[in-house]
């Protein structure tokens, strides 16, 4: 597992018509609890772009808005996930690829240029070839197609996350949504770890600085 050495700037995007280029982000890496979520995107040339911003920019009723004017009106996108399980296994990062190259094989259309947020890029595969994709740093926040995947993958993060609040109460998961809030960490310390934690992470507080910071993704 590498970083990436297929850098793309803004510059190189807007050279791509809209509709060819595929944007890919993730959300849920810092939580304590539940699935790793990545989505992809495709965008027509009269979406509208006003709508969009990095997703942890966004209050819940735009992000809400957006999604939905976004599965209706994208020309492709798809959400992939990597579970708690995959999570141990993989580490976070490798799980995070991983829900992403899912993403990817969720669409049905053939993009000229594939952007992923961050710096690390997943394998990605289409009929049998291998598909590179170009890492910018902070693309969920200037590309278009990659801040409808940020919107796709938190809102659809958030959802799983409300649903496993009815299946596990207690812990509070409709509210941080699995990030370490004081909340979840008293939540655990009360009740211990859920089969939804991931026990490879540091459960409850310590002295020393966070290892994820609650408000990243």
């Amino acid at each position: 597992m590498k970083k990436s050495t297929n850098y793309c700037t803004f510059e190189t995007v807007l050279k791509i018509p809209v509709h060819l280029v595929c944007g890919i982000d993730e959300a849920g890496r810092g939580p304590l609890a539940g699935p790793v979520a990545a989505a992809a995107a495709i965008l027509p040339p009269d979406f509208p772009m006003e709508i969009l911003n990095d997703s942890k920019r966004m209050s819940k009723a735009r992000r809400e808005n957006a999604f939905q004017v976004i599965t209706e009106k994208a020309l492709d996108w798809s959400v992939g996930w990597a579970t708690v399980e995959e999570i141990e296994q993989r580490n976070i990062l490798g799980a995070t690829l991983l829900a992403m190259e899912r993403a990817f094989q969720g669409l049905r259309k053939m993009p000229a240029l594939v952007v992923v947020d961050g710096i690390f890029t997943p394998t990605l595969m289409a009929d049998g070839a291998a598909v590179e994709a170009a890492t910018m740093p902070k693309a969920d926040g200037v590309v278009p197609a990659v801040m409808a995947a940020s919107i796709l993958a938190k809102v659809a993060r958030d959802h799983c996350m409300d649903c496993l609040d009815q299946t596990m109460p207690g812990y509070g998961f409709r509210v941080h949504k699995g990030y370490p809030t004081r909340l979840h960490r008293e939540a655990i310390a009360a009740l211990g770890p859920s089969r939804y934690h991931r026990l490879s992470f540091q459960l409850l507080a310590q002295e020393s600085p966070l290892l994820f910071d609650p408000s990243g993704e």
